[in-house]
């Protein structure tokens, strides 16, 4: 029972580390402290994570590089340990300090040199050749997850349950890395990325277009755009545009600002205008709010929705008792379905006699019409048929009169 207990909190801790890893990798554009954005290359302290379909204009240097499949980089990639995925494209050299992972289909146009083993996949070009101090093998990597996994299988079958608490260990002492989520683009002029932005303690070069962002202690050269934005201690040498915008402990701003509600602090400072449609508010300390405004409006309407929603519910249920009471005592009453079809039966009926009409039914407006002009037209002739057959009566009687005097004459 103890061994069925130890597998499955280490089940549990494996199942941690896994959301983690997906809410830190992929839901953030995370950059650690100390990392410099040069003018060809993004130089990190530590790891570096890049997701896939991303297209990067700087090189790479750091500790451990790992990129994502179908992503491209722009410039050198530098690392004690490397590893790239599928399809990836390279435009520089790639020197590895220790062992590296090269997946197939990947273009590499500079050249490969690696220090320690080597293990590289199918159909991968190298432009400018290579060079591997250590073990070549050649075959598909596996993901970094899928091999853990593995191993941790292997690990439980062998009984070595203190190894895989120790594997744990080893995976919690990865750091603060530079993370870029998939589908982002960073580059001499733009960071855009659909996920939340957080720098600490950096050196940073482009224009920013997030979804929310938070910097502390940066020196920015470029805009900055998004929704939610927090700005602590930093230096902006552009212009602040979101909704609800923080700017606290002395941050300098060398351009407008321009949202729709902006909190300042006495000790901060802005060059150029200062827009907000629902105010600005500059008081001696704020407190940074776990939420945005937006976000408490938009709980409060959900709030209010169900509220509403349940009290419907609740007059729906009282009105069908009050029917069901009145039918009980003896008084006609109709549901609201029988009212509903009387109501659709009438429509069609209507429906159907505005159709006859349009065709020329039975009782068309066009047709009594034509009866009534045939009526008086029969009659108009009849009445010509009869006046002249008066006229011809009249005439025959004048001419035996005229007869009967020039006889007499005679």
């Amino acid at each position: 029972m103890e061994e069925i207990r130890d597998i499955s909190e280490i089940e549990d801790k494996m199942d941690e580390v896994k959301d983690e890893e997906k809410e830190f990798a992929y839901n953030k554009l995370i950059i650690p402290p100390n990392t410099k954005f040069e003018e060809r290359n993004i130089v990190v302290e530590k790891d570096i994570v890049v997701g896939a379909g991303c297209n990067i204009g700087y090189g790479l240097m750091g500790r451990k590089v790992i990129v994502g499949e179908k992503t491209t980089v722009g410039g050198d990639v530098v690392g004690d340990e490397i590893r790239l995925d599928s399809w990836n494209t390279v435009k520089g050299n790639v020197i590895c300090k220790g062992d590296a992972y090269i997946g197939e289909f990947t273009t590499i146009e500079g050249r490969l040199t690696v220090f320690g083993d080597l293990e590289i996949g199918r159909n991968v070009k190298l432009k400018s050749g290579f060079e591997a101090k250590g073990l070549i093998t050649i075959q598909d990597p596996l993901p970094v997850l899928i091999f853990l996994f593995l191993y941790l299988l292997e690990l439980l079958r062998l009984g070595r349950l203190e190894d895989a608490e120790k594997l744990f260990e080893v995976v919690d002492e990865i750091e603060s890395p530079l993370v870029i989520p998939e589908n982002s683009n960073v580059n001499l002029e733009v960071i855009q990325s659909n996920s939340d932005f957080e720098a600490i303690g950096s050196r940073i070069l482009g224009n920013i277009r997030v979804k929310n962002l938070k910097a502390e202690g940066c020196e920015i050269f470029g805009s900055i755009r998004a929704k939610k934005i927090s700005v602590d201690g930093c230096r902006v040498h552009g212009s602040i545009e979101g909704t609800d915008i923080y700017l606290i402990n002395g941050s300098e701003v060398y351009g407008a600002v321009k949202g729709e509600r902006i909190f300042m602090e006495d000790n901060c400072s802005v060059e150029s205008s200062i827009i907000g449609k629902s105010g600005v508010w500059i008081k001696r300390q704020i407190e940074l709010p776990d939420r945005s405004i937006t976000q408490i409006l938009e709980d409060a309407e959900r709030k209010a929705r169900e509220v509403v929603g349940k009290i419907a519910k609740v007059e729906v249920v009282e009105g069908e008792s009050e029917r069901k009471s009145v039918g009980e005592t003896g008084e006609s009453w109709e549901s609201d379905e029988t009212k509903f079809e009387k109501a659709k039966v009438k429509r069609k009926r209507s429906k159907a006699k505005r159709a006859k009409r349009k065709r020329g039914g039975t009782g068309s407006r066009r047709k009594k019409r034509k009866r009534r002009k045939s009526k008086v037209r029969r009659s108009r002739k009849v009445k010509d048929k009869k006046k002249k057959k008066e006229k011809k009566g009249s005439g025959e009687k004048k001419g035996e009169k005229t007869k009967t005097k020039g006889k007499t004459k005679k």
